[in-house]
């Protein structure tokens, strides 16, 4: 039988848990310099790119050069949000598409049986 322990909110931990700290592996440590190590460079890349683009933001092409630098902007800003995106797996992919038949055959069949039935009403009423 499990034994279960009350506690109050104004109940003082014990001395024992009190001295009791967590201990770390030295693999776990690792991992996570290693993280943030990592998370440490991509940040310092975005902010050279960010300092990059401000000083490069400050000049305007010659006019006859505007459209094609518009649209690589576009064009290098679409593939970054392309990037970004979570493109689902093949499993997720089929049950979406078994999603979308089987609700288009439910509508096909709410449309059908409405069609029937207005058709039969406007009949009666018609045929009197």
């Amino acid at each position: 039988m499990a034994k279960i322990t009350r506690i109050k909110a104004n109940d003082k931990p014990s001395k024992k848990e009190e001295q009791a700290e967590p201990t770390i592996t030295r693999k776990k440590v690792v991992v996570k310099d290693k993280k943030l190590e990592k998370t440490n460079r991509k940040e310092a890349k975005k902010a050279a790119k960010l300092a990059k683009k401000a000083k490069s933001d400050g000049k305007k092409p010659f006019i006859l050069f505007r459209p094609f630098v518009y649209l690589g902007r576009y064009l290098r800003d679409s593939w970054h949000e392309l990037r970004q995106v979570r493109w689902p797996n093949r499993k997720a992919s089929w049950k979406l598409v078994l999603a979308v038949i089987i609700y288009t055959a439910l509508f096909v069949l709410l449309i059908t049986l409405l069609d029937l039935f207005f058709s039969w009403l406007f009949s009666l009423l018609l045929s009197k």
